[in-house]
């Protein structure tokens, strides 16, 4: 078995990432495991097949160190070679865990960047501060909720969405669902939605943000940004694992405005979710992740939780934080506990328990407001 690496193997390099592997295996055979695993996601051959010497010095991944982890497996640090992975979002995936995530008895734990690698993405362009700024919320968690179900016409979406603002929602998105469907089409939806959220902004001096749902190929999500900005849209919705990752990236670096990036398709991948909704995501410029929050719909535990908010908005060199989005079958009565959980940084996500309330959302929607404001901050 591979000893931990020494100080001065360990030491930044930035030629090199590391990404560490959670792998099931037996003592004699995690090894061997690990070392195919090196070159599984470098050169994809037998290390005996590679004669040129800086392929072998400079591109080979290296195994720097393995530890036992929980029950009948280890945790293997592999280095990778940063210039394979071209400093592009989806390449970087591809040479993190491309053809091992085939092998089901591996998991992608966490990877480790030098600065300069970093660099080349840039992280959130708003963040926290600047979705706080867009929104004129201080000193405590932002509401959010969302727009759905699919299947209503673009009338209907913007009297929710009228009902939504009004009631002192910070942000409304759109349902990841929502697309270009033929029963509400991208752009009559969009234009109809800000024109409901701008008249309830001007109704109650509101400052409620939409984030319409960028969909399709790159250049329909760039088109479907122009028609949005000329709206008067501030804020759009990506799920990164459904359009691609370079799409986010792309999107963050061209949109002129924050990025919301939606888990659809992240629990498909074996990556764990403070790698890929917290930190991952961060990289590639989303400026806010949401993500399922324990005791909801789904299956992440509060430790899970915990890691994606850290991953989200911890200090990392200098990528601005990412403000962290609790969602998935989420109610008014959890804001107090939600609110202790991941303090004031954050922005809690409530959807359908809302809208169950039919002809009383707009009380609904005032309750979840006030249980969130009377916890302190303005607005």
């Amino acid at each position: 078995m591979s000893r931990p690496a020494s100080e001065s193997e360990s030491s930044v390099d930035t030629r090199w990432i590391e990404a560490t592997y959670r792998v099931r295996a037996s003592p004699s055979a995690i090894d061997a495991r690990a070392q195919a695993i090196a070159l599984e996601q470098s050169i994809e051959l037998p290390i005996e097949a590679v004669s040129d010497a800086r392929v072998l010095n400079e591109v080979v991944a290296r195994v720097v160190q393995i530890v036992p982890a929980d029950g009948r497996a280890f945790d293997a640090t592999i280095r990778l070679a940063a210039e394979t992975t071209g400093f592009e979002a989806g390449q970087l995936l591809n040479m993190l865990f491309g053809n091992t995530s085939l092998q089901d008895d591996v998991t992608l734990l966490d990877v480790e960047f030098p600065s300069a690698f970093t660099a080349r993405f840039g992280g959130p362009r708003f963040g926290i501060a600047g979705i706080r700024e867009l929104t004129g919320v201080q000193g405590r968690p932002l509401t959010c909720s969302a727009l759905k179900p699919q299947g209503l016409a673009p009338a209907r979406l913007a009297a929710l969405a009228h009902t939504f603002a009004r009631a002192g929602i910070d942000v409304l998105k759109d349902d990841h669902g929502l697309a270009d469907q033929a029963s509400a089409p991208f752009a009559a939806r969009v234009a109809e939605v800000q024109r409901a959220v701008d008249r309830a902004n001007c109704e109650i001096g509101g400052r409620c943000v939409y984030a319409p749902s960028l969909n399709g190929h790159y250049e329909q999500m760039r088109e479907q940004v122009a028609q949005a900005r000329a709206c008067g849209v501030q804020m759009f919705l990506v799920a990164p694992m459904v359009s691609g990752v370079a799409a986010l990236a792309a999107l963050a670096r061209d949109a002129g405005a924050p990025i919301i990036a939606h888990p659809a398709m992240a629990g498909s991948t074996r990556i764990a979710p403070p790698l890929l909704l917290g930190k991952l995501f961060r990289l590639f410029g989303a400026d806010a992740t949401i993500f399922p929050n324990s005791g909801g719909r789904f299956s992440y535990t509060p430790e899970i939780c915990a890691g994606i908010v850290d991953a989200a908005r911890e200090a990392w060199q200098h990528l601005a934080p990412a403000l962290p989005v609790p969602a998935g079958g989420m109610a008014v009565e959890r804001v107090h506990e939600m609110r202790a959980r991941f303090g004031d940084d954050v922005m809690l996500l409530i959807g359908g328990s809302l809208l169950m309330a039919g002809d009383q959302l707009f009380a609904r929607c005032r309750e979840f407001v006030a249980a969130v404001r009377n916890g302190g901050g303005n607005r």
